[in-house]
């Protein structure tokens, strides 16, 4: 593939929910544009872009696929992404580097979950976009419906339909083009021949009403296009094209253009229109690139992926890294289509390609010249939210397993790796189920490590509920020296604060020397309780009363006394569970507001109250964390996938007494087992 100057070169990404259609739409790109003889097929597992063993096993688009074609002089970038919201981190990633959205929608469901999402996140950016009506040749497509669909959702966009589907159904064979005001008349065996036609008479009208409309729509991206159109001249096909493609760049009108990717009819009419009214990318003065993608390849090592804002990215020169303050080789650049790789000498401006084994980079970070540095905007990942506990099958694996995580971590900005010192458990933290199944698929085909994934561990603690006054006296006489350590202390709540240790001895009962034994003995004691052997908290312990042995006695001595004494103290001190409470806020559409308040309060929640945000509300409440342990997936199924929500630790608190004794059985027995 040549070397295209900025001006021939488009970058766009096909974003949608699963199962519209955007792989078999890339797919179909690259037979027509000659790069492929056969259209392969997502369920025969031999398409372009999904090329991943996990994508062909599940059928579905888990990553980000880049797939450049070459089309009528100008190469075009397609970024092909997944429709699931367990992978939105690799559509954050897309639409950070493109000029323009091909939102693919199916003509029977129209739109759907994850297009709204999407929607949201590039009406944020501000990022132009047009709507590709996908599947009309399906039973009960209806092209109208779900233009009408999208004016309901969206009153504030300007939506301006560029074809008129010819043809119902099975029966789909054409598309009218409202501003060449002619009909392409396709074969249906997916060859993608078409004949030109006259517009057949019974749709000139909606024709023409449509070309009216698309006339207002465009008019007032061009200043000299506007005056016409207002002194009541009829535009040109020419100054609707013109005005068109300034409105797209300039975001005020989006086009919605229709057809079939599984018979290939009306994909030229896209990839034309994408050729000749997308944006061509901006440039920047200075040399800079953000690496938007990481692949952690255990052959080729790590490959990042890269988009030129200016200047020229050329093979075997030094960059900068702005985002870590270090220097790295660029090797051998080259342009990847699906799993195919192609060498190529430079980068120009604009483009996207795919250089290997930089150490320091990561996702997010810029490349540029050190002696004129640069910092571009990264990228906004959505937060991981569903936490579970990985361990290696074999144990021999543990080094292993670390290793391999940290490698997939740096592949996936939406996995986030933690280690709970409490539970001694490696937490994994994804965006949904499907998400860390894949991760746990690549572990065992990339690493060699199988793993299990189960549901994580509750650091939950102990306490105590009365004061007491205990004795701990540990005597031992063998040959020589014996050991002789006596204490008395006492044991009281103490709210709030996790530990309090003081003395009050009168007449050196226990000598000073032996104090910080004492207290160190029951910190060590506190870290397992006698209810679950979970550490204990909100307790403060005085020492009050001892004797020593001027021979026998010892620190260690002193030391086993006080943990003798807390041991006998915690028992007989009413010793209570606490679970560890989160804060929650659930941001959800207002239909939902209801369903999730009723789950929270099933989840033993505290609502605490709403408040208004945008189109969404915001709900907050303090629900026990053993409650929200799988809330990613519990409020996934509540709101269609439309809620998300944040949680951070608030504060332990008493379970409560009905459920404490279940639990405490519950526990017991897990650790027994």
């Amino acid at each position: 593939m040549k070397t295209y100057d900025t001006e021939h070169l488009r970058n766009i990404c096909l974003v949608g929910h699963g199962g519209v259609g955007k792989s078999s739409l890339s797919e179909t790109f690259l037979f027509n544009s000659g790069v492929i003889n056969r259209i392969g097929k997502i369920t025969e597992g031999n398409t372009v872009s999904d090329f991943l063993p996990e994508e062909i096993k599940h059928k579905v688009s888990i990553s980000t696929s880049l797939i450049p074609i070459e089309w009528q002089g100008v190469k075009v970038n397609v970024l092909d992404t997944p429709g699931y919201s367990d992978f939105f981190g690799e559509v954050m990633s897309a639409l950070r580097v493109v000029e323009c959205g091909v939102v693919v929608l199916n003509g029977v469901s129209g739109l759907e979950v994850q297009a709204e999402i999407t929607w949201e996140a590039m009406n944020e950016k501000k990022l132009p976009r047009v709507v590709f009506i996908n599947k009309l040749d399906r039973e009960n497509a209806n092209f109208n419906k779900v233009l009408e669909q999208l004016k309901e959702t969206y009153p504030d966009a300007r939506f301006a339909p560029l074809q008129i589907p010819v043809g119902l159904e099975a029966g789909f064979h054409g598309i009218i083009d409202i501003i060449k005001n002619e009909m392409y008349d396709y074969e249906t065996n997916g060859s993608g021949k078409f004949l030109v036609q006259a517009v057949p008479e019974e749709y000139q009208n909606d024709s023409a009403r449509l070309r009216e409309q698309l006339a207002e729509a465009v008019a007032e991206a061009n200043d000299d296009i506007l005056t016409k159109y207002l002194e009541g001249e009829t535009l040109t096909t020419d100054d609707l094209q013109t005005a068109l493609r300034l409105g797209l760049k300039q975001n005020l009108v989006i086009p919605v253009l229709c057809g079939s990717a599984f018979k290939n009819i009306g994909v030229n009419q896209l990839l034309n229109f994408i050729t000749n009214s997308f944006p061509s990318p901006e440039v920047l003065p200075q040399k800079a690139a953000l690496v938007f993608k990481t692949l952690a390849d255990p052959y080729v090592g790590k490959m990042s992926f890269f988009r030129v804002y200016g200047g020229k990215f050329n093979a075997e020169t030094m960059v900068y890294n702005s985002n870590r303050d270090v220097e790295e080789k660029i090797g051998q650049p080259f342009y990847l289509r699906g799993k195919t790789q192609e060498p190529v000498a430079l980068v120009s401006a604009g483009d996207i390609a795919v250089v290997a084994k930089l150490q320091e980079v990561k996702t997010g970070d810029t490349l540029c010249s050190k002696e004129n540095p640069i910092q571009l905007v990264g990228i906004d990942f959505p937060v991981p939210t569903l936490a579970m506990a990985v361990e290696p099958k074999s144990k021999g694996d543990e080094d292993k397993l670390g290793n391999s995580l940290l490698r997939l971590a740096e592949e996936d900005p939406t996995l986030k790796l933690t280690k709970n010192l409490e539970t001694k458990e490696l937490l994994l933290t994804g965006l949904g189920e499907m998400h860390l199944d894949i991760l746990q698929e690549k572990l065992s085909r990339k690493f060699g490590v199988a793993v299990t994934i189960k549901v994580p561990r509750v650091p939950y603690r102990e306490t105590i509920r009365k004061a007491v006054k205990v004795e701990g006296k540990h005597k031992k006489q063998t040959g020589g020296h014996g050991q002789y350590g006596h204490v008395w202390i006492n044991l009281e709540p103490l709210d709030g604060k996790d530990f309090e240790f003081t003395e009050a001895i009168f007449g050196g009962s226990v000598p000073k020397q032996y104090i910080p034994a004492v207290e160190k003995g029951i910190r060590e004691a506190m870290t397992e309780g006698t209810m679950v052997g979970y550490p204990v908290t909100d307790i403060k312990v005085t020492l009050c009363d001892g004797s020593y042995h001027s021979v026998d006695s010892s620190e260690m001595a002193f030391k086993l006394a006080a943990i003798i004494a807390f041991r006998k103290g915690v028992e007989l001190a009413k010793p209570v569970l606490l679970e560890p409470v989160v804060e929650v806020e659930v941001k959800v559409p207002e239909v939902f507001m209801g369903d999730v308040i009723g789950d929270l309060n099933t989840k033993r929640g505290k609502v605490l109250g709403m408040e208004a945000c945008d189109k969404y509300q915001v709900i907050k409440a303090h629900v026990p964390q053993a409650e929200m342990m799988r809330y990613a997936i519990d409020l996934r199924a509540l709101t269609q996938g439309r809620g998300s929500f944040t949680l951070k630790f608030l504060q332990y608190e008493e379970v409560p007494e009905r459920i404490s004794e279940t639990l405490v059985n519950q526990l017991k027995a897990v650790q027994n087992h």
